[in-house]
């Protein structure tokens, strides 16, 4: 079955319709300025989730930062230092990915994602 696309417009066109639910399915695609518009019009999107089309799930820009030696309350384990941490997450990474990925790209990605959760 072919995607079906809606707009913003398409979406206060329902609404002055007197629609005020819209089924979401694999099938069914807002932009995201159509979700927003659904969002302040009422319009009930019905799914099975509550995030916007094509939103990555990122929990770490929503939380506090927190330093990497302070002791996290939902983890088992303490970071003693950067050095620590980035090890751990390199091992993860290779185990995970075996050489597939290049050590300065990984060193680099590292840095970047404990740059912007607030570990320098």
């Amino acid at each position: 079955m072919a995607k079906q696309f809606f707009t913003e417009r398409d979406i206060e066109d329902m609404v002055k319709r007197g629609q005020m639910t819209l089924e979401m399915t694999n099938d069914v695609v807002l932009t995201e300025l159509a979700y927003e518009k659904a969002e302040r019009l009422g319009l009930k999107l019905l799914q099975p989730h509550q995030l916007p089309p094509a939103a990555p799930v990122r929990p770490y820009l929503s939380q506090a930062k927190a330093s990497a030696t302070e002791s996290c309350s939902s983890c088992d384990h303490n970071y003693t230092s950067d050095t620590d941490l980035r090890q751990r997450i390199r091992d993860s990474v290779k185990a995970r990915l075996g050489n597939q990925i290049d050590d300065a790209l990984l060193e680099t990605i590292i840095t970047w994602v404990l740059n912007n959760v607030g570990v320098k």
